[in-house]
């Protein structure tokens, strides 16, 4: 093949590879957020490591009645989930509760061995495993980390959820950490 015809089919390769990013990029950043405060939490499947391995978790005696900080990571052991989320809701987990949380909670689009594991020397947060999903899909936070080689995650976000209700929603920027710390969500629990 002749030098100039290789770099033509080059260019047109390099093309196409930009374009393609360019719609991927595209259709990573569109997403439509379907949960809002003041809506029902949907019921999905969560898993929890427990002594006898992982169990299921019955959304109704879980969310019903009590409020809820749950907070959601893109994956348990990178690196900000590791060096500021969890550890903010440890060290803030007393003052959580002392202003009427019943129990905190994270979650990630891992399984309940990886959550249990992340979680081990975390007794004040209960690992709620969303392997599959399904619980960011059903309202609308996920996120693509396919350029990163993590696939499909959950966006990283907080919540308060009061006897099943959505009271606060706290969505990060792409690449953000601060709306959905314990910090701030101390802050908008008066």
């Amino acid at each position: 093949m002749g030098f100039f015809r290789r770099i033509a089919l080059d260019v047109r390769m390099v093309s196409w590879l930009i374009g393609n990013s360019y719609t991927n990029q595209k259709n990573r950043q569109e997403h439509i957020m379907t949960i809002s405060e003041g809506d029902t939490l949907p019921k999905t499947s969560f898993v929890t490591m427990t002594d006898n391995g992982p169990e299921p978790v019955d959304h109704d005696a879980f969310f019903g009645g009590r409020k809820i900080a749950l907070f959601s990571v893109p994956g348990a052991f990178t690196p900000t989930c590791s060096a500021k989320h969890l550890p903010s809701y440890v060290e803030k987990a007393d003052e959580l509760k002392a202003k009427g949380v019943d129990e905190i909670a994270t979650t990630a689009v891992n399984d309940a061995f990886v959550m249990g594991e992340w979680t081990k020397d975390a007794a004040q947060v209960t690992p709620l495993a969303d392997g599959n999903g399904e619980f960011v899909e059903t309202v609308g936070l996920t996120m693509d980390g396919t350029g990163f080689g993590m696939g499909k995650r959950g966006q990283r976000f907080s919540m308060i959820v009061n006897d099943g209700v959505v009271e606060k929603l706290n969505v990060e920027a792409p690449g953000e950490y601060k709306v959905s710390s314990a910090e701030y969500m101390l802050g908008q629990l008066g």
